[in-house]
Protein backbone atom coordinates (compact mmCIF):
# COMPACT_ATOMS: atom_id res chain seq x y z
CA UNK A 1 0.00 0.00 0.00
CA UNK A 2 1.47 3.44 -1.12
CA UNK A 3 2.12 6.19 1.60
CA UNK A 4 -0.16 9.46 0.81
CA UNK A 5 1.78 11.84 -0.83
CA UNK A 6 -0.16 14.33 1.65
CA UNK A 7 -1.79 13.85 5.37
CA UNK A 8 -3.84 16.10 6.80
CA UNK A 9 -3.01 19.18 9.32
CA UNK A 10 -3.65 18.30 12.90
CA UNK A 11 -4.93 21.56 14.25
CA UNK A 12 -8.10 21.53 12.63
CA UNK A 13 -11.36 19.69 12.05
CA UNK A 14 -11.48 17.50 8.54
CA UNK A 15 -13.35 17.58 5.29
CA UNK A 16 -14.17 13.74 5.10
CA UNK A 17 -15.41 12.02 1.98
CA UNK A 18 -17.03 8.40 2.26
CA UNK A 19 -17.70 6.56 -0.39
CA UNK A 20 -20.12 3.38 -0.22
CA UNK A 21 -21.76 1.63 -2.56
CA UNK A 22 -24.55 0.52 -0.12
CA UNK A 23 -25.68 3.09 2.28
CA UNK A 24 -29.12 4.29 3.92
CA UNK A 25 -31.93 3.80 3.64
CA UNK A 26 -30.76 0.01 2.98
CA UNK A 27 -29.99 -2.36 6.08
CA UNK A 28 -26.95 -3.95 6.52
CA UNK A 29 -23.66 -4.10 8.49
CA UNK A 30 -21.50 -1.72 5.98
CA UNK A 31 -24.50 1.14 5.44
CA UNK A 32 -24.73 1.37 9.63
CA UNK A 33 -21.33 1.45 9.75
CA UNK A 34 -21.06 4.29 7.54
CA UNK A 35 -23.78 6.24 8.63
CA UNK A 36 -22.84 5.76 12.46
CA UNK A 37 -19.19 6.66 11.31
CA UNK A 38 -20.10 9.69 9.08
CA UNK A 39 -22.47 10.82 12.24
CA UNK A 40 -19.36 10.39 14.72
CA UNK A 41 -17.28 12.20 12.77
CA UNK A 42 -20.15 14.97 12.07
CA UNK A 43 -20.37 15.28 16.28
CA UNK A 44 -16.72 16.02 16.31
CA UNK A 45 -17.07 18.84 14.36
CA UNK A 46 -15.80 17.40 11.05
CA UNK A 47 -17.51 18.12 7.84
CA UNK A 48 -18.56 15.23 6.28
CA UNK A 49 -19.47 13.90 2.83
CA UNK A 50 -20.94 11.11 1.69
CA UNK A 51 -21.04 9.64 -1.65
CA UNK A 52 -23.49 6.58 -2.22
CA UNK A 53 -26.25 5.05 -4.83
CA UNK A 54 -29.60 7.08 -4.80
CA UNK A 55 -32.53 4.96 -3.26
CA UNK A 56 -34.47 5.58 -5.67
CA UNK A 57 -34.58 7.36 -9.04
CA UNK A 58 -34.13 10.70 -8.18
CA UNK A 59 -30.42 11.60 -7.52
CA UNK A 60 -28.22 14.58 -6.84
CA UNK A 61 -26.35 16.50 -3.88
CA UNK A 62 -28.48 17.63 -0.44
CA UNK A 63 -28.43 17.20 3.19
CA UNK A 64 -29.40 14.23 5.04
CA UNK A 65 -29.58 13.61 8.86
CA UNK A 66 -28.19 10.54 9.85
CA UNK A 67 -28.01 9.40 13.55
CA UNK A 68 -28.67 12.35 14.52
CA UNK A 69 -26.22 14.27 12.45
CA UNK A 70 -26.64 16.45 9.26
CA UNK A 71 -24.40 15.39 6.67
CA UNK A 72 -24.21 15.97 2.55
CA UNK A 73 -25.09 12.94 0.75
CA UNK A 74 -24.28 12.96 -3.09
CA UNK A 75 -26.37 10.42 -4.51
CA UNK A 76 -25.49 9.03 -7.55
CA UNK A 77 -27.90 7.92 -10.55
CA UNK A 78 -28.13 4.21 -9.70
CA UNK A 79 -30.44 0.87 -11.22
CA UNK A 80 -32.20 -1.67 -8.96
CA UNK A 81 -30.24 -5.35 -9.30
CA UNK A 82 -33.27 -7.14 -10.21
CA UNK A 83 -32.06 -10.68 -8.50
CA UNK A 84 -31.43 -8.94 -5.18
CA UNK A 85 -34.56 -7.43 -2.62
CA UNK A 86 -33.44 -4.38 -2.50
CA UNK A 87 -29.84 -3.29 -4.01
CA UNK A 88 -29.16 -0.14 -6.27
CA UNK A 89 -25.86 0.24 -7.56
CA UNK A 90 -24.25 3.51 -9.15
CA UNK A 91 -23.68 2.97 -12.63
CA UNK A 92 -20.22 1.71 -13.17
CA UNK A 93 -19.28 3.47 -16.49
CA UNK A 94 -20.19 6.71 -14.95
CA UNK A 95 -18.20 6.13 -11.65
CA UNK A 96 -14.92 7.82 -13.14
CA UNK A 97 -16.84 11.13 -14.18
CA UNK A 98 -18.66 11.20 -11.21
CA UNK A 99 -15.93 10.68 -8.61
CA UNK A 100 -13.37 13.23 -10.38
CA UNK A 101 -16.51 15.90 -10.44
CA UNK A 102 -16.98 15.15 -6.81
CA UNK A 103 -13.35 15.36 -5.82
CA UNK A 104 -12.91 18.68 -7.53
CA UNK A 105 -15.75 20.28 -5.78
CA UNK A 106 -15.37 19.18 -2.02
CA UNK A 107 -11.42 19.00 -2.17
CA UNK A 108 -11.63 16.47 0.83
CA UNK A 109 -8.41 16.13 3.34
CA UNK A 110 -9.22 12.39 3.24
CA UNK A 111 -11.16 9.79 0.92
CA UNK A 112 -12.80 6.44 2.88
CA UNK A 113 -13.89 4.37 0.48
CA UNK A 114 -16.01 1.09 1.71
CA UNK A 115 -15.89 -1.61 -0.19
CA UNK A 116 -14.30 -1.69 -3.65
CA UNK A 117 -16.90 -2.65 -6.19
CA UNK A 118 -17.86 0.53 -7.68
CA UNK A 119 -17.95 3.74 -5.71
CA UNK A 120 -14.52 2.46 -4.17
CA UNK A 121 -13.25 1.89 -6.94
CA UNK A 122 -13.88 5.56 -8.52
CA UNK A 123 -13.05 7.61 -5.66
CA UNK A 124 -9.80 5.27 -5.13
CA UNK A 125 -8.31 5.73 -8.25
CA UNK A 126 -9.23 9.31 -8.42
CA UNK A 127 -8.27 10.39 -5.41
CA UNK A 128 -4.70 8.72 -6.28
CA UNK A 129 -4.98 11.30 -9.19
CA UNK A 130 -5.28 14.22 -7.06
CA UNK A 131 -2.90 12.92 -4.29
CA UNK A 132 -5.08 13.18 -1.86
CA UNK A 133 -5.15 10.81 1.31
CA UNK A 134 -7.07 7.61 0.78
CA UNK A 135 -8.09 4.90 3.43
CA UNK A 136 -10.09 1.66 2.47
CA UNK A 137 -12.32 -0.34 4.70
CA UNK A 138 -13.73 -3.87 3.76
CA UNK A 139 -17.02 -5.36 4.85
CA UNK A 140 -17.39 -7.67 1.81
CA UNK A 141 -17.55 -11.33 1.44
CA UNK A 142 -18.60 -13.25 -1.39
CA UNK A 143 -21.11 -15.33 -0.08
CA UNK A 144 -23.01 -12.38 0.87
CA UNK A 145 -23.50 -11.79 -3.19
CA UNK A 146 -23.38 -15.44 -4.99
CA UNK A 147 -26.38 -15.97 -4.02
CA UNK A 148 -27.75 -13.20 -5.77
CA UNK A 149 -25.64 -13.19 -9.12
CA UNK A 150 -27.61 -15.80 -10.67
CA UNK A 151 -24.08 -17.80 -11.82
CA UNK A 152 -24.14 -21.49 -12.02
CA UNK A 153 -22.12 -22.77 -9.26
CA UNK A 154 -19.52 -23.69 -11.75
CA UNK A 155 -18.50 -20.24 -12.53
CA UNK A 156 -18.74 -18.82 -9.10
CA UNK A 157 -15.05 -20.14 -8.08
CA UNK A 158 -13.14 -18.09 -11.19
CA UNK A 159 -15.74 -15.00 -10.69
CA UNK A 160 -14.63 -14.87 -6.75
CA UNK A 161 -11.19 -15.02 -7.86
CA UNK A 162 -11.70 -11.96 -10.37
CA UNK A 163 -13.52 -10.45 -7.51
CA UNK A 164 -10.15 -10.43 -4.93
CA UNK A 165 -8.21 -9.53 -7.70
CA UNK A 166 -9.82 -6.25 -8.49
CA UNK A 167 -10.39 -5.57 -4.52
CA UNK A 168 -6.53 -5.65 -4.25
CA UNK A 169 -6.38 -3.36 -6.95
CA UNK A 170 -8.66 -1.04 -5.45
CA UNK A 171 -7.35 -1.73 -1.80
CA UNK A 172 -3.92 -1.50 -3.24
CA UNK A 173 -4.03 2.21 -4.22
CA UNK A 174 -4.79 3.13 0.25
CA UNK A 175 -2.18 4.76 2.36
CA UNK A 176 -4.18 2.42 5.65
CA UNK A 177 -6.56 -0.54 4.65
CA UNK A 178 -9.05 -1.41 7.35
CA UNK A 179 -11.30 -4.50 9.05
CA UNK A 180 -14.05 -5.00 11.59
CA UNK A 181 -11.93 -8.35 13.17
CA UNK A 182 -8.41 -9.40 12.95
CA UNK A 183 -10.39 -12.51 11.25
CA UNK A 184 -11.04 -10.41 8.99
CA UNK A 185 -7.77 -8.82 8.47
CA UNK A 186 -6.41 -12.23 7.51
CA UNK A 187 -9.13 -13.41 5.48
CA UNK A 188 -8.32 -10.05 3.07
CA UNK A 189 -4.62 -10.29 3.35
CA UNK A 190 -5.11 -13.67 2.09
CA UNK A 191 -7.22 -12.96 -0.89
CA UNK A 192 -6.05 -9.96 -2.40
CA UNK A 193 -1.79 -10.66 -1.19
CA UNK A 194 -1.84 -7.34 0.81
CA UNK A 195 0.09 -6.93 3.63
CA UNK A 196 -0.76 -4.49 7.19
CA UNK A 197 -4.21 -4.66 6.88
CA UNK A 198 -5.57 -3.47 9.94
CA UNK A 199 -8.12 -4.24 12.48
CA UNK A 200 -10.83 -1.73 13.62
CA UNK A 201 -14.37 -2.57 15.12
CA UNK A 202 -17.20 -1.28 13.65
CA UNK A 203 -18.12 0.25 17.13
CA UNK A 204 -21.38 0.76 19.04
CA UNK A 205 -22.67 3.30 21.34
CA UNK A 206 -23.67 1.19 24.42
CA UNK A 207 -25.44 4.35 25.92
CA UNK A 208 -28.52 3.71 22.74
CA UNK A 209 -29.46 0.46 24.72
CA UNK A 210 -30.97 -0.82 27.71
CA UNK A 211 -30.19 -4.46 29.71
CA UNK A 212 -32.28 -6.25 31.93
CA UNK A 213 -31.58 -7.07 34.60
CA UNK A 214 -34.77 -8.40 36.22
CA UNK A 215 -35.38 -12.40 36.48
CA UNK A 216 -36.70 -13.77 32.97
CA UNK A 217 -40.41 -14.29 32.68
CA UNK A 218 -40.55 -16.12 29.01
CA UNK A 219 -37.97 -17.55 27.05
CA UNK A 220 -37.48 -15.39 24.04
CA UNK A 221 -34.86 -16.26 21.38
CA UNK A 222 -34.19 -13.08 19.15
CA UNK A 223 -32.67 -12.60 15.58
CA UNK A 224 -32.22 -9.04 14.10
CA UNK A 225 -30.76 -8.81 10.71
CA UNK A 226 -31.47 -9.16 7.22
CA UNK A 227 -33.64 -12.13 6.27
CA UNK A 228 -31.57 -13.97 3.37
CA UNK A 229 -29.71 -16.91 2.60
CA UNK A 230 -26.79 -16.31 3.62
CA UNK A 231 -27.54 -16.26 7.18
CA UNK A 232 -29.20 -19.65 7.48
CA UNK A 233 -31.37 -18.80 9.26
CA UNK A 234 -33.59 -22.27 8.41
CA UNK A 235 -31.03 -23.92 10.40
CA UNK A 236 -32.47 -21.76 13.45
CA UNK A 237 -36.09 -22.60 12.56
CA UNK A 238 -35.09 -26.19 12.42
CA UNK A 239 -33.37 -26.02 16.06
CA UNK A 240 -36.29 -24.02 17.52
CA UNK A 241 -38.31 -26.57 16.50
CA UNK A 242 -36.23 -29.20 17.91
CA UNK A 243 -36.32 -27.46 21.69
CA UNK A 244 -38.81 -28.87 24.52
CA UNK A 245 -42.40 -27.98 24.41
CA UNK A 246 -41.93 -27.22 27.72
CA UNK A 247 -39.50 -24.58 27.76
CA UNK A 248 -42.54 -22.58 26.33
CA UNK A 249 -39.70 -20.68 24.19
CA UNK A 250 -40.91 -17.90 21.15
CA UNK A 251 -38.56 -17.03 18.08
CA UNK A 252 -38.79 -13.69 17.18
CA UNK A 253 -37.57 -12.49 13.72
CA UNK A 254 -36.64 -8.49 13.54
CA UNK A 255 -35.86 -7.98 9.92
CA UNK A 256 -36.69 -8.46 6.22
CA UNK A 257 -35.80 -10.17 3.14
CA UNK A 258 -36.45 -12.36 0.42
CA UNK A 259 -36.59 -15.59 2.53
CA UNK A 260 -39.12 -14.55 4.86
CA UNK A 261 -41.50 -16.53 3.26
CA UNK A 262 -39.59 -19.47 3.13
CA UNK A 263 -39.01 -19.24 6.88
CA UNK A 264 -42.97 -18.89 7.62
CA UNK A 265 -43.31 -22.00 5.47
CA UNK A 266 -40.37 -24.01 7.18
CA UNK A 267 -42.00 -23.23 10.32
CA UNK A 268 -45.36 -24.15 9.77
CA UNK A 269 -43.87 -27.95 8.66
CA UNK A 270 -42.69 -28.02 11.40
CA UNK A 271 -45.48 -27.16 13.57
CA UNK A 272 -44.05 -24.46 15.19
CA UNK A 273 -45.50 -21.16 13.26
CA UNK A 274 -47.68 -20.27 16.09
CA UNK A 275 -44.63 -19.53 18.03
CA UNK A 276 -42.13 -17.74 15.71
CA UNK A 277 -42.67 -14.03 14.62
CA UNK A 278 -41.55 -11.86 11.97
CA UNK A 279 -41.86 -8.47 11.95
CA UNK A 280 -40.91 -7.24 9.04
CA UNK A 281 -38.15 -4.43 8.68
CA UNK A 282 -38.73 -2.85 12.05
CA UNK A 283 -38.17 0.87 13.57
CA UNK A 284 -35.37 0.91 15.49
CA UNK A 285 -37.17 2.33 18.76
CA UNK A 286 -38.53 -1.58 18.27
CA UNK A 287 -35.64 -3.24 17.56
CA UNK A 288 -34.66 -1.90 21.00
CA UNK A 289 -37.14 -3.19 23.04
CA UNK A 290 -37.00 -6.67 21.48
CA UNK A 291 -33.49 -6.69 22.24
CA UNK A 292 -34.32 -5.49 26.38
CA UNK A 293 -37.16 -8.23 25.47
CA UNK A 294 -35.34 -10.97 24.54
CA UNK A 295 -33.69 -13.70 27.09
CA UNK A 296 -31.35 -14.88 24.27
CA UNK A 297 -29.85 -13.82 20.47
CA UNK A 298 -29.35 -16.52 18.18
CA UNK A 299 -26.63 -15.90 15.28
CA UNK A 300 -26.20 -18.69 12.53
CA UNK A 301 -24.77 -16.75 10.11
CA UNK A 302 -21.03 -18.36 9.07
CA UNK A 303 -20.32 -14.84 6.44
CA UNK A 304 -19.87 -12.53 9.55
CA UNK A 305 -16.86 -9.67 8.99
CA UNK A 306 -17.84 -8.47 12.44
CA UNK A 307 -21.56 -8.63 13.04
CA UNK A 308 -22.96 -5.27 13.96
CA UNK A 309 -26.41 -6.92 15.03
CA UNK A 310 -24.60 -9.05 17.60
CA UNK A 311 -22.88 -6.56 19.40
CA UNK A 312 -26.06 -4.75 19.80
CA UNK A 313 -27.21 -7.58 21.46
CA UNK A 314 -24.23 -7.82 23.92
CA UNK A 315 -24.87 -4.06 24.51
CA UNK A 316 -28.23 -5.19 25.56
CA UNK A 317 -27.01 -7.78 27.61
CA UNK A 318 -27.77 -10.82 26.20
CA UNK A 319 -26.00 -14.21 26.41
CA UNK A 320 -25.66 -15.57 22.54
CA UNK A 321 -25.34 -18.37 20.35
CA UNK A 322 -23.44 -17.92 17.49
CA UNK A 323 -21.76 -20.43 14.80
CA UNK A 324 -18.07 -21.18 15.47
CA UNK A 325 -17.04 -19.25 11.91
CA UNK A 326 -15.55 -15.74 11.05
CA UNK A 327 -15.91 -13.33 13.57
CA UNK A 328 -18.38 -14.42 15.35
CA UNK A 329 -15.70 -16.01 18.04
CA UNK A 330 -14.50 -12.75 18.68
CA UNK A 331 -17.70 -11.43 20.23
CA UNK A 332 -19.36 -14.98 21.94
CA UNK A 333 -16.36 -16.53 23.99
CA UNK A 334 -17.80 -20.37 24.90
CA UNK A 335 -18.81 -20.80 28.21
CA UNK A 336 -18.61 -16.98 29.58
CA UNK A 337 -21.25 -14.76 27.71
CA UNK A 338 -22.45 -17.36 25.21
CA UNK A 339 -21.87 -20.55 23.49
CA UNK A 340 -20.39 -21.26 19.87
CA UNK A 341 -22.09 -24.47 17.63
CA UNK A 342 -20.76 -26.07 14.77
CA UNK A 343 -21.88 -24.31 11.57
CA UNK A 344 -25.06 -26.10 10.26
CA UNK A 345 -25.29 -29.02 13.33
CA UNK A 346 -28.59 -28.21 13.53
CA UNK A 347 -28.70 -30.82 17.37
CA UNK A 348 -25.97 -28.87 18.78
CA UNK A 349 -27.77 -25.52 17.97
CA UNK A 350 -30.92 -26.65 19.69
CA UNK A 351 -28.53 -28.30 22.38
CA UNK A 352 -27.16 -24.77 22.93
CA UNK A 353 -30.25 -22.91 23.43
CA UNK A 354 -31.47 -25.22 25.47
CA UNK A 355 -28.56 -24.65 28.07
CA UNK A 356 -29.24 -21.05 28.23
CA UNK A 357 -33.07 -20.84 28.72
CA UNK A 358 -32.57 -23.71 31.26
CA UNK A 359 -29.64 -21.90 32.98
CA UNK A 360 -29.74 -21.18 36.61
CA UNK A 361 -30.93 -17.41 37.29
CA UNK A 362 -27.39 -16.16 38.62
CA UNK A 363 -25.44 -17.87 35.39
CA UNK A 364 -27.88 -16.61 33.49
CA UNK A 365 -26.87 -13.23 35.39
CA UNK A 366 -23.29 -14.00 34.49
CA UNK A 367 -23.41 -14.46 31.16
CA UNK A 368 -25.24 -11.05 30.54
CA UNK A 369 -22.41 -9.15 32.46
CA UNK A 370 -20.06 -10.91 30.15
CA UNK A 371 -21.58 -9.52 27.46
CA UNK A 372 -21.25 -5.96 28.81
CA UNK A 373 -18.20 -6.84 29.58
CA UNK A 374 -16.83 -7.70 26.02
CA UNK A 375 -18.83 -5.32 23.96
CA UNK A 376 -17.32 -2.32 26.05
CA UNK A 377 -13.75 -2.94 23.99
CA UNK A 378 -15.74 -1.98 20.84
CA UNK A 379 -17.03 1.47 21.88
CA UNK A 380 -17.65 3.68 19.26
CA UNK A 381 -15.95 6.41 20.63
CA UNK A 382 -12.60 4.57 20.15
CA UNK A 383 -13.22 3.51 16.33
CA UNK A 384 -13.79 7.39 16.31
CA UNK A 385 -10.86 8.21 17.66
CA UNK A 386 -9.27 5.74 15.54
CA UNK A 387 -10.13 6.60 12.25
CA UNK A 388 -9.28 10.63 12.82
CA UNK A 389 -5.56 9.06 14.19
CA UNK A 390 -5.71 7.51 10.69
CA UNK A 391 -7.44 10.44 8.56
CA UNK A 392 -4.19 12.35 9.94
CA UNK A 393 -1.42 10.35 9.38
CA UNK A 394 -0.87 10.01 13.09
CA UNK A 395 -0.11 6.74 15.20
CA UNK A 396 -2.98 4.58 15.91
CA UNK A 397 -3.82 4.68 19.71
CA UNK A 398 -4.17 1.09 21.72
CA UNK A 399 -6.99 -0.53 22.29
CA UNK A 400 -7.89 -3.55 24.37
CA UNK A 401 -9.84 -5.96 22.96
CA UNK A 402 -11.42 -8.53 25.06
CA UNK A 403 -9.91 -11.93 24.74
CA UNK A 404 -11.35 -15.06 25.46
CA UNK A 405 -10.41 -16.90 29.11
CA UNK A 406 -11.18 -20.60 27.75
CA UNK A 407 -11.02 -22.68 24.47
CA UNK A 408 -13.47 -21.85 22.04
CA UNK A 409 -16.11 -25.05 20.98
CA UNK A 410 -14.54 -26.61 18.50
Amino acid sequence: MPDSPTTPATDRPLKILIGADTFSPEINGAAAFAARLAAGLVERGHEVHIVAPAASRKHGTWVETLEGQPMTVHRLRSWRWRPHPWLRFALPWEIEKNSARILDEVKPDVVHFQSHIIIGRGLANQAKKRGIRLVGTNHFMPENMLEFTLLPKAVQPPVVRMAWKAAARTFGNAAVVTTPTRKAADFLEHYTKLRGVIAISCGVDAHHYTPNFEPRTENLILFVGRITGEKQLDKLVRAFAKLDPSLDARLEFVGGGDQENNLKTLASQLRVRERVTFTGYAEEEYLRHALTRATVFAMPSIAELQSIATMEAMATALPVVAANAMALPHLVHHGENGYLFQPGDVDEFAARLTDVLTMPEDELQRFKRESLRIVASHDIQSTLTTFEAIYRGEPIPEVEIATPAVKPAP
